[in-house]
């Protein structure tokens, strides 16, 4: 749980949540500010390789999967998904925070509701 995404203002961020909090601000610095994220995993075991930006995410899965194809390792690199866009917040956090929680995130990945147009705290209690 030491890393994690928060959605601020259409833009994710991600916070070292070990780092402690500015004594004049309140809040910590953020380590990544993305529209868009992207999270890199082994559709096998679900484990993460890699997440934040989904251009350098893309880059670092094409290369890993040309250094592994040219290692004889073809499985393996067929086995490595990438998955960009809108996320929610709650599932990319479970994603870091749980082992092999993005297989069944990805199994899921056409009923996910778009990241970005999830109810405020306020709206829920609304509509209650």
């Amino acid at each position: 749980m030491d890393m994690q995404y928060q959605l601020k203002a259409g833009s994710y961020y991600l916070y070292d949540m070990r780092d402690a909090p500015s004594a004049v601000t309140g809040e910590r610095r953020f380590k990544l500010k993305t529209d868009t994220v992207a999270i890199a995993f082994d559709a096998h075991t679900g484990e993460v390789h890699q997440h934040g930006s989904p251009v350098r995410i893309q880059s670092w899965a094409n290369h890993t999967r040309r250094r592994l194809r040219a290692a004889g390792a073809q499985a393996v690199a067929n086995d490595l998904v990438v998955v960009s866009g809108p996320l929610p917040v709650d599932e990319l956090n479970k994603c870091l925070w749980i082992t092999g929680y993005c297989r069944r995130m990805f199994k899921r990945l056409a009923t996910l509701p778009h990241g970005k147009l999830q109810r405020t705290p306020d709206a829920a209690r609304r509509a209650a």
